[in-house]
């Protein structure tokens, strides 16, 4: 809406009306038809402005609301433009396009969020930086006019949308640990349980016990030539990709032979269960499990931790009584029991995660809500480190430490990569009266 076609008295009604229309040649949607309509609906508004008595108490440009960036007019905007140009494009670049390191960007970022965002930097709730000082004594009127200014330039692009469900940066960690566990088969069987004497299952151990346990033949500590020349290639990634991936298969009994007195294993696991728990189930995570085991592995190891070969402190003391016989059946007895499966979670893929995200910040990251931002095309460095501040409570929000407390690191790195690549896109905020 140009402004010589304005002819109403309400000139700057909106100082941004954002445009939230997908490319021209979309096919037509039930979204396109609701957008429509509120287009629609803001014409009526310009050529109908509705009296102070019938607008909403939280709209109120009187009542120093978050809100009233929205409504700021031509000269207002371009009063935030000279306030921007002097305080803000130092850090955050000309027209709000941040060329440093972990700033972002905020052209087009969401007016009352960013009003918000000022007023929390002014107040201190947002710790102690360089922009305390920088907002430090701005007048209220002085943040709606910035926030008001940025609301209304084009947000910028990226060279190209990501699709969630593509492969990021960093792939999903059970597929690869599907690729990298490939190498495992031929001796741990093709889902990790073994079916050849000599070889331990792999499935039913805590994946943190299993790459220590692949790290320590990696470097030696555990001897054995061939998994120290196998595992060399694999970096500490692959390893805990192939740990997690195991730890998340249905566990089964080695398909292997018991050769043993079952019974005198079971008394002699007495003095076992405190550090391998009832039955060969461990509770700790940096304990393996034994319940399921191949019977001659478990004698193998035992038979090592009594030389000398595995070196453990833990083990040494209650190996150094057992003979051969005690050896043979108590690993009998726990190859006989049925092994439980880790208590670990299958990763959330990017593509779920972000589902989870637009639920608050909007399609792809390009929030409706003016209160909440817009992630869309921002900095990759910025949405890393905002991750990391609320994951260490230095940012503080309630459902954001909720949300961000159960990311991992690969996941931080693939929303911020994928929130960083997607097309911005506009908005029109729609003013419904209240009834």
């Amino acid at each position: 809406m140009s402004e010589t076609n304005e002819t109403t008295p309400r000139k700057g009604f909106i100082a941004r009306v954002w445009t939230f229309l997908w490319r021209p040649s979309a096919r037509f949607s039930l979204a396109t038809l609701l957008i429509a309509g509120g287009l629609v609906g803001i014409l009526f508004l310009v050529s109908y402005p509705p009296s102070a008595a019938t607008q909403p108490a939280m709209v109120d440009p009187g009542s120093g609301n978050e809100l009233r960036a929205m409504y700021a007019n031509a000269e207002e905007v371009a009063e935030g433009k000279r306030l921007a140009d002097g305080s803000c494009a130092v850090c955050h670049g000309a027209n709000g396009f941040s060329t440093t390191p972990g700033v972002p960007h905020l052209a087009g970022q969401r007016p009352a969020y960013f009003y918000l965002e000022l007023r929390a930097y002014q107040t201190g709730a947002r710790g102690v930086s360089a922009m305390n000082n920088a907002v430090k004594f701005l007048s209220d009127d002085a943040l709606f006019k910035l926030a008001a200014y940025y609301a209304s330039l084009d947000p910028i692009q990226p060279g190209a949308p990501s699709d969630p469900k593509a492969a990021p940066a960093n792939p999903d960690p059970v597929q690869a640990g599907i690729a990298a566990a490939a190498s495992c088969t031929g001796c741990h069987g093709e889902i990790g349980i073994s079916k050849t004497p000599g070889m331990p299952s792999l499935v039913g151990l805590d994946p943190k016990y299993l790459v220590a346990a692949m790290k320590g033949y990696k470097i030696g500590q555990r001897k054995h030539d061939l998994m120290k020349s196998m595992l060399g290639a694999f970096s500490d990634a692959d390893l805990e990709n192939i740990a997690l991936y195991y730890a998340l298969q249905k566990p089964e009994r080695a398909r292997t032979p018991v050769v043993g007195n079952q019974v005198a294993g079971k008394v002699a696991a007495a003095a076992c269960a405190g550090c391998h728990g009832n039955q060969g189930i461990s509770l700790n995570p940096q304990i393996p499990s034994l319940a399921g085991q191949d019977a001659q592995y478990l004698a193998a190891a035992l038979q090592a931790y009594k030389s000398g070969l595995r070196n453990e402190e833990t083990m040494t003391g209650p190996v150094a009584s057992l003979d051969d016989t005690a050896i043979k059946d108590l690993s009998a007895y726990y190859a006989t029991q049925q092994p439980q499966p880790p208590n670990v979670r299958k990763p959330l893929t990017t593509a779920e995660w972000a589902q989870r995200c637009d639920r608050c910040h909007g399609i792809s990251g390009n929030s409706t809500d003016p209160r909440l931002p817009a992630l869309a095309g921002q900095r990759e460095d910025y949405l890393q480190k905002v991750l990391h501040a609320y994951r260490t409570g230095a940012r503080k929000s309630p459902p954001m430490a909720a949300m961000s407390d159960v990311l991992t690191e690969r996941d931080v790195e693939n929303l911020a990569a994928y929130y960083a690549s997607q097309k911005a896109r506009a908005v029109v905020y729609v003013i419904v009266p209240s009834k």
